[in-house]
Parts: C-alpha cells; sequence; structure tokens
C-alpha cells in the first residue's frame, strides 16, 4: 500500500472511529430513550403499517423491452446517480470528442474533506446542470455556463455535498452532511421541503446519493456513538420516512443500488459488509463480509463491534443477478443477488473504493483503485481484459460511453480511455484531484475536482491554497 493510502486510511479511521470504541450503549439504545432523538421511533422499525411499498412493474417492463438495460429508469423525466437505479454509468449513446478544450469553469469545492466530490447533474431535459459544493452551496446553470439561480444550505456549516441529486420530474433530492436531505425546485432553487438529522435519528450526514422509485427515495445516513448506518425510504412528495433499517456498522457512503428485476436493494458500509434486501418489501435478504483482519493497524470501531481494513465506500453496480463491490481489502468482487455468494474476485492489491461502470451489452466492468490502475474485467469470469496505468488513485466515478471510459485521477487529469484496448486517447490537466464523475451530455462533459490544499497530509496547519473547479469541456476542433 502507498503512503498516501495508508495515511488516507488513517485519517478516515480516526474521523469515522472518534470515541465509537469508548461507546457503552448502543445507538439503537439512544434512540429509544424518551424524546432523545426525536424520531418516534422510526429507526429499526422495518415494518410499518403505513408503507405502500413501490411498484417495480412499470421499470421491469422497459428493462424486458430493452434487453435489460434503461438508460433512464421507465419515468423520462427522471435522473439520477450514475444514471439509474442499477448505478451503471453507462451512456452508450454519447461519443467523446478526440480533443477536447474547457468551455467554462467556475470554482466551487473549497473544503479538504477527502471523500469523492459531487458529480454535476444534467436535468433529464438538458437545459440546466446542477452542481452541489462541499460548501453546502448548490448552482444551477445552463450548459454554456450562464447562472440560473444558486443556493446556500444548512450543509454549509458542515462538509457540505458529496452526494449527487436525484431528479425527478423537475424537483433534485440531494443529501448533506448536515444531515439533512433537501429537495429543491429546479426552476427556482426554492427548497420544497427539508427532512431534518432529527427525523433521521440524529444522523450527522448523508453521503449517499438518492434512488427513487415509484413517489419514494432510498438513501444511508451516517451516525456516530457508536459509527453506524442506516438505510431509509422517503416519502418523495413530503420527506417523510417511511421504513427504515439500521443495521449498518460503520458510517456508510455509498448510494443504494436497485435491482426490479432480481428484487434486490443493495449496499455497503465502512465495515466491509454488503447488505441486500428484497425489494420492495425491505425484507433483509443478506449479508457478505470481505476481507480485513484489522487492516494494518489492527483498529476497530464502535466498541470493537467490526474492525477496518475491508472498508466498502464505492457504490455497487448490479447487474446479470449479480452486485459488482469493491473493497479496502484490495479485492473486487462479483457477489451473487440471490444470496451473497462470492462467484469470483479479482485482487488489485490494493485498495479499491471507485464507482465501478458496466457496459451491459459486451459484459464488462470497470473499475479503479489506489493501485492507480483501471481494470476492465469480464463479468462472467472476472478476467483481466486490459488495465491502464492513470498517475494517481481513482476514487470516484468512472462512465462508460460507445468508445471511451471517462475517469478522474488523484495526479489532477481526467482521462478519457479508448473501451477497447485502455489506451489512453486524451487527458486533461486541471488543478486538485479529479473524484468527481464525469458526465457526457449532447456534446459536453461535465465534472468537478478537489480544491488544492497544501500541508493536508502533514502536521502543519492545513491550507487551500486554491478551490477546487467544476468544468465543462467541449470538442477541440
Amino acid at each position: 500500500m502507498s503512503e498516501r493510502a495508508a495515511d488516507r486510511r488513517a485519517a478516515d479511521a480516526d474521523r469515522d472511529g472518534e470515541r465509537a470504541a469508548t461507546a457503552r450503549v448502543t445507538r439503537r439504545q439512544l434512540l429509544g430513550t424518551a424524546g432523545t432523538a426525536g424520531v418516534v421511533g422510526l429507526a429499526g422499525c422495518a415494518d410499518r403499517q403505513y408503507r405502500s411499498p413501490a411498484d417495480c412493474s412499470a421499470i421491469t417492463a422497459a428493462a424486458n423491452d430493452a434487453d435489460g438495460y434503461v438508460p433512464l429508469p421507465a419515468d423520462e423525466g427522471t435522473s439520477m446517480f450514475r444514471r439509474g437505479l442499477r448505478r451503471y454509468g453507462y451512456y452508450p449513446e454519447e461519443t467523446v470528442p478526440d480533443a477536447v478544450r474547457v468551455d467554462w469553469s467556475f470554482p466551487t469545492n473549497r473544503i479538504g474533506h477527502t471523500a469523492a466530490k459531487s458529480t454535476p447533474r444534467p436535468t433529464p431535459d438538458g437545459e440546466t446542470v446542477l452542481v452541489a459544493s462541499d460548501t453546502g452551496r448548490i448552482d444551477a446553470v445552463t450548459p454554456t455556463g450562464e447562472e440560473r439561480w444558486h443556493l446556500e444550505t444548512g450543509a454549509s456549516r458542515s462538509l457540505g455535498f458529496h452526494g449527487t441529486p436525484a431528479i425527478v420530474d423537475g424537483v433534485a433530492y440531494l443529501g448533506g452532511y448536515d444531515g439533512d436531505c433537501y429537495a429543491i425546485d429546479i426552476g427556482s432553487g426554492d427548497v420544497i421541503w427539508r427532512t431534518t438529522a432529527r427525523e433521521f435519528g440524529g444522523a450527522i450526514a448523508i453521503g449517499s446519493s438518492p434512488a427513487y422509485v415509484d413517489g419514494s427515495l432510498y438513501l444511508l445516513t451516517e451516525h456516530k456513538h457508536p459509527a453506524s448506518g442506516t438505510v431509509w425510504e422517503l416519502d418523495a412528495a413530503t420527506g417523510t420516512p417511511t421504513w427504515s433499517d439500521d443495521r449498518l456498522w460503520g458510517m456508510p457512503h455509498p448510494s443504494p443500488a436497485i435491482d426490479c428485476e432480481t428484487g434486490r436493494l443493495v449496499t455497503g458500509s465502512n465495515d466491509g459488509v454488503v447488505y441486500c434486501w428484497e425489494f420492495p418489501s425491505l425484507e433483509f435478504a443478506w449479508s457478505f463480509q470481505a476481507g480485513g483482519e484489522g487492516g494494518p493497524d489492527g483498529k476497530s470501531m464502535a466498541g470493537g463491534r467490526f474492525n477496518l481494513g475491508a472498508q466498502i465506500k464505492g457504490t455497487i453496480p448490479v447487474y446479470d443477478g449479480a452486485a459488482f463491490v469493491g473493497s479496502w481489502d484490495g479485492r473486487f468482487y462479483r457477489l451473487d443477488l440471490a444470496d451473497g455468494s462470492e462467484e469470483w474476485s479479482f485482487d488489485t492489491g490494493d485498495v479499491v473504493m471507485s464507482n465501478p461502470a458496466i457496459d451491459p451489452e459486451a459484459g464488462v466492468v470497470y473499475v479503479g483503485g489506489d493501485d492507480h490502475h483501471v481494470y476492465a474485467l469480464d463479468t462472467d469470469s472476472g478476467e483481466e481484459l486490459w488495465s491502464a496505468n492513470v498517475g494517481g488513485h481513482v476514487i470516484g466515478s468512472l462512465t462508460a460511453t460507445a468508445e471511451t471510459i471517462l475517469v478522474g485521477s488523484y495526479d489532477t487529469h481526467l482521462y478519457a480511455l479508448d473501451r477497447e484496448t485502455g489506451d489512453r486517447r486524451w487527458r486533461v490537466a486541471n488543478r486538485g484531484h479529479v473524484t468527481s464523475g464525469a458526465i457526457p451530455r449532447d456534446g459536453r462533459i461535465y465534472y468537478a475536482e478537489r480544491g488544492v490544499f497544501s500541508n493536508y497530509y502533514s502536521d502543519e496547519e492545513t491550507t487551500l491554497e486554491e478551490p477546487g473547479r467544476a468544468y465543462c469541456l467541449v470538442a477541440d476542433e
């Protein structure tokens, strides 16, 4: 493992595990005490009588009509992180130019937190691009970079936004590191509703990007004392929680993936566990523990309830009856969605925390890691088809287009790799680490970077040298 990876692992452990090891009472007990969290007993209750399960029939029918691949959910007014419920990050109708230039950029990220940055999200009609910042600000701009509006939120008091909005019928849904979830009118920038951290059982953060099905949102919240997490279902019209399950340990960062055909909802957490529920009933189905025996420093969290070393921070795409999982144990897994059994694993030798992309037509999954490489793997066998060195850690999202894989690197470049060979088509130099996804839309590519900091990995005072920017690339004719 690289020195920087080890430093980041230690920093993450210190942050996530702060005071958790000395906790003497579980979060479930805390939430059960009179009025402590103000959530009327929501956490841990998976079968409330007023819940109406989501209807997956339209999505399943659309998937069948498209031979398993749906570019967007059945409703074309809907868009979300990794493009859809299965989280493929796949744009087969988009092509990437042979050469690009920066058409516009503006400063957006200013916080040193190393979590991957929010991915700019074009609206389904392509008229507006939403850029969520780690300062807690949201900018709505036109494709050519003119501001439509901006909104300063309560997330400015924390680490801002790292998740990506889900967009449904002109409304953007986004969780912040203040522990609140926001519904925002895209036309005006007005907040329609805001579900507070108190309603989420005292959540300290939401790094998860919501999924949307049939009037319901699905996301994860992070908690401490002890370090743990909860998966939630919300009424998208009101923000009211309608179901939750707090069995997760560690402070979870992934976004839930949903496969309506197989009837599964899947996510991972910092305890190195993959959790799976039946969908839409949300009865718990199975769990899978990745490797890791406490990591190089032997630390444990939540009073020793689990060890570090196998954290699952990337969103898990679901395809062909399987879940595809990267872990800090250095391996990338294919798990059977039916029962969670391991079908194969691929050893990278270093931390894997990126969000993989899947080409469902070719049966190839693309994943990057801390070993500076991007891998193309056969989804059936796990066989390596190619690998490419991108000069730095890959902790953000990979995007697959008609001919190209787009991937950001810690070496401050955005790379375009040939999808068939892994050969570099081009790279664009930026300022900070490129850790958001890159989104192609109508001849433009949108992405964001982390700010530039001095002394971040030392004992000296950390200083912001230059804010990270949001970018739009166009063809360089």
